[in-house]
């Protein structure tokens, strides 16, 4: 919890918020922690800040990817398809609402809008963005096993063989890109690993 209190207060003074933000950082804990959850949690959130950490000086603007990533799953319901949207307007308000620079929040907004990966991002931080939020897929064998398990449990509602349709289709998209990932960054270190991991998976 520490390590996500530092995170959520270096991005919110970072996007030149002009309030303290703690009331925004309790209805995030409390969305990721909501209980139909299971992979897109605060597990999952606090890897994504772990991996940001370490590449944090490959962003352009550091402040407002480490913004979009606390907000790019804040609203998370498995028969919805705006999600995203959803949780990109509330990031976008938030931001507005706290006096933040139009154009920065116009620029989280968008940032959010990549993690839909139904296309290649095209700018820089929306590509490491995007590369941070898929870096599960090159996870270790336990983690990405996991993993797996955990995006079944959110979809428990389906039945098992539309589950398994659906779920080949989405990976085998992954697969059947030129590179999973969009930074020279994750293509050199988790491209080979992502592949293998969904290779196994759809087998």
């Amino acid at each position: 919890m520490n390590q996500l209190q530092h995170s959520w207060q270096r991005a919110w003074a970072g996007m030149g918020a002009r309030t303290d933000g703690q009331g925004v950082y309790a209805q995030l804990l409390a969305r990721y922690s909501e209980p139909h959850r299971h992979y897109h949690t605060l597990q999952h959130l606090g890897e994504c800040l772990v991996m940001f950490e370490s590449v944090y000086g490959l962003a352009e603007r550091p402040a407002e990817v480490e913004f979009a990533l606390w907000f790019h799953d804040a609203i998370y319901e498995t028969q919805r398809s705006d999600n995203e949207e959803c949780s990109a307007e509330w990031a976008r308000a938030a931001l507005q609402e706290a006096g933040a620079e139009h154009d920065s929040a116009g620029r989280v907004h968008a940032l959010i809008m990549a993690t839909c990966h139904t296309a290649n991002p095209a700018l820089p931080d929306e590509q490491l963005l995007v590369d941070i939020d898929l870096s599960i897929l090159a996870a270790e064998k336990l983690r990405f096993d996991e993993y797996e398990q955990q995006i079944r449990r959110e979809y428990a509602f389906v039945p098992s063989w539309l589950f398994r349709r659906k779920r080949r289709q989405i990976l085998q998209g992954f697969l059947d890109r030129p590179s999973i990932y969009s930074t020279a960054h994750f293509r050199a270190s988790m491209e080979a690993r992502a592949r293998a991991n969904l290779k196994q998976s759809i087998s």
